[in-house]
């Protein structure tokens, strides 16, 4: 029977608005998920604890970065094979894959385990919090999971697998403010992910037709690693920092700088806006990436072009329609969120917005060239986009004390200007891309 689904949902992916609307479904159900942790977790905590619990956040965030490009790196390699027959991809690159990633998720485990025991993260609840970073922290094999089934043309089912894992996330926690304890939440939340989890690898080693014992022996997959990943790894290690301290820096900055909680959170309301538009538009590419990586690697260059134009144009447009709910709705949903603990300004939405209009050219770039194997022509405005955010909130300061702006809007000011700026940048590398593409011949591409 679930060879039959495997199967039904291996020929409903060609259809490519039915895959994006799957992947745009279950992108809205990891964009609550993330709003609802907040919503859950502010009114179960108090606020100094939950001001811990977003610096848990953080750090889970920075764990799920730190596979360092590592799974792209597979993809890439894995598609060329798949779709050209062009270089030897071995399955178990995956196994070693999923050991070293499982064994930063228990390093990330035991360094906060550390930081509670030393004082350095105070909290009354540490068995929540390590629950709940590993449950968080499993997004960083969910998504070679992810990566391994799309390379390989499953990305149908790989998305109904993770619905189910979001879809249960979010009802268990709205499950906590009444029956259910929020500790017994996050422990079932963690069984679902790991049987989802097993679920994809299961049909990874169904379709590649693996041996067992291959996932008990990572030892060939590491000479694999070894030998085709290193030339890649420099590249997408730097980008992979790059993007999580541009992302998830102001957290510990803001938190150095000042008590007063109102930045913090309000930086946490644009980082899940910031999320959850790049989960969109992530989701918008990977529904355009199969065949712009079937046509880069069969030489059809206009197809290339289509697939970019095509791209940008739906996120452009998501990223509209997210600035229209927001000066809609945005007020709203704040006080809602963060429990009255945040009244938002109309000249903070219109800032917000400008950064999300940034963000979304930066996505576009980012999520296509990645798939494309382009990891060098992605490090110069990365690492411009992570200056520019460790410098908001020191820049920031000197707003506050000499022109009297709170720190909040010099912060979220000096944060949109880095992101519109590197927009742009983004966006003319995107024609320079769509223009040439004529000349591309995959690889690097750091011309």
């Amino acid at each position: 029977m679930i060879a039959g689904l495997i199967a039904l949902a291996g020929r409903l992916e060609k259809h490519a608005g039915l895959l994006g609307l799957a992947k745009l479904g279950n992108v809205a159900l990891a964009m609550l998920w993330g709003f609802v942790v907040t919503f859950v977790f502010v009114r179960l905590l108090p606020i100094e604890e939950f001001r811990s619990f977003l610096l848990l956040v953080a750090f889970a965030n920075f764990t799920v970065s730190a596979e360092l490009g590592l799974s792209a790196i597979a993809y890439a390699r894995l598609r060329r094979a798949r779709v050209s027959g062009e270089g030897a991809f071995d399955p178990a690159e995956v196994v070693a894959l999923l050991w070293i990633l499982t064994g930063l998720v228990l390093l990330g485990g035991v360094l906060i385990v550390v930081a509670m025991a030393t004082g350095l993260l105070k909290t009354a609840y540490p068995v929540l919090f390590v629950s709940f970073y590993v449950v968080a922290a499993l997004n960083l094999l969910t998504l070679l999971a992810r990566r391994a089934l799309a390379a390989i043309d499953h990305n149908l089912w790989w998305e109904v697998l993770d619905s189910i894992r979001r879809f249960s996330g979010v009802a268990l926690l709205i499950a906590a403010l009444g029956p259910l304890t929020i500790l017994t939440s996050v422990f079932i939340q963690l069984g679902v992910a790991l049987a989802v989890l097993c679920a994809g690898l299961a049909t990874f080693h169904a379709t590649l037709r693996m041996r067992r014992r291959a996932w008990l022996a990572p030892r060939a997959g590491l000479r694999q690693v070894r030998a085709h990943y290193l030339s890649d790894f420099g590249r997408t290690g730097v980008l992979t920092l790059c993007d999580v301290g541009a992302y998830n820096a102001p957290y510990f900055t803001i938190a150095a700088v000042t008590p007063d909680p109102r930045p913090l959170l309000l930086f946490d309301l644009v980082f899940k806006l910031s999320r959850s538009l790049s989960s969109v538009i992530r989701a918008l590419a990977e529904t355009v990436l199969p065949r712009l990586t079937r046509a880069a690697y069969q030489g059809d260059w206009a197809g290339v072009r289509a697939g970019i134009m095509r791209c940008t144009l739906w996120s452009l447009a998501a990223t509209l329609a997210a600035g229209v709910a927001l000066l809609v709705a945005g007020k709203l949903v704040a006080r809602i969120v963060f429990d009255g603990n945040l009244d938002l300004q109309t000249s903070e939405i219109m800032m917000i917005i400008a950064l999300l209009l940034g963000l979304s050219l930066i996505c576009v770039s980012v999520y296509l060239q990645w798939g494309l194997g382009r990891f060098g022509t992605l490090l110069r405005p990365s690492v411009l986009l992570l200056l520019g955010s460790l410098l908001t909130v020191p820049m920031a300061l000197p707003l506050h004390e000499s022109l009297g702006w709170s720190l909040s809007a010099g912060f979220l000011a000096l944060y949109a200007a880095v992101h519109v700026s590197l927009g742009l940048v983004h966006g003319r590398m995107l024609m320079h891309l769509a223009g040439r593409a004529g000349g591309y011949g995959g690889g690097d591409g750091n011309a």
